[in-house]
């Protein structure tokens, strides 16, 4: 009789500790949302699109360190370089200079390969380098990432798949198509237990140029 009790208490807290760690868990990702989340009024601008409008040209990347939570963990997927966490491809349009990205962004309705003003790619970085492809058409490069608008964000960060894309694998799709031979290296990540393409793919690169680099 005793032995059953003490099983039933067991139980008892086995089951209040699954319910209390489901709690701490729901917290904490509440948590991050809320101090990740930005409104446009609230976004912190340390560079200006008028900084960086003399160094840019069609088809230039343009990398990013974010000040957000998961800009640290994709910045340390990184060996070496850890100088950025996100990147995009710029566009040069008649009116406006904007940037396309793929986005993981749920909160803000941006869990998609969009294009966003500069400034507002901008506005989240702490550092901003830009990136030219050496020998390759700007205006080509465009022409192939404007294919990928509108293509869901790849949470499964899965490479052999075209139909969902993550901020380098956008890049990667882009240089596939245009089958110049270009290769970008990749590291096993042991979390999603696959090989991802980091921000040093492109700054550590013999491919790419660095155009030029500014810190907050």
């Amino acid at each position: 009789m005793e032995s059953q009790c003490r099983h039933g208490k067991q139980m008892i807290f086995r089951k209040r500790l699954v319910v209390f760690s489901i709690i701490i868990s729901c917290l904490v990702i509440v948590l991050l949302i809320l101090f990740n989340y930005r409104t446009t009024g609230k976004a912190i601008s340390r560079f200006t699109s008028a900084e960086l409008e003399p160094y840019l040209e069609d088809g230039d990347i343009i990398c990013r360190l974010g000040d957000r939570l998961w800009s640290l963990y994709f910045r340390d997927l990184s060996p070496d370089d850890k100088r950025y966490s996100h990147l995009g491809i710029v566009r040069m349009g008649e009116r406006n200079i904007t940037v396309i990205n793929a986005e993981g962004t749920r909160w803000e309705g941006k869990d998609y390969v969009n294009e966003t003003l500069l400034q507002d790619f901008i506005s989240v970085a702490k550092k901003v380098g830009v990136y030219r492809l050496k020998g390759i058409d700007g205006a080509e490069v465009i022409e192939k990432t404007l294919e990928f608008v509108g293509t869901p964000f790849d949470w499964n960060f899965d490479l052999e798949d075209n139909g969902k894309l993550y901020c380098t694998e956008l890049l990667y799709a882009v240089l596939k198509n245009m089958d110049k031979g270009i290769q970008l290296e990749t590291v096993f990540q042991k979390e999603v237990g696959k090989e991802i393409i980091p921000l040093e793919a492109i700054s550590n690169s013999s491919d790419f140029i660095e155009v030029v680099c500014l810190y907050d």
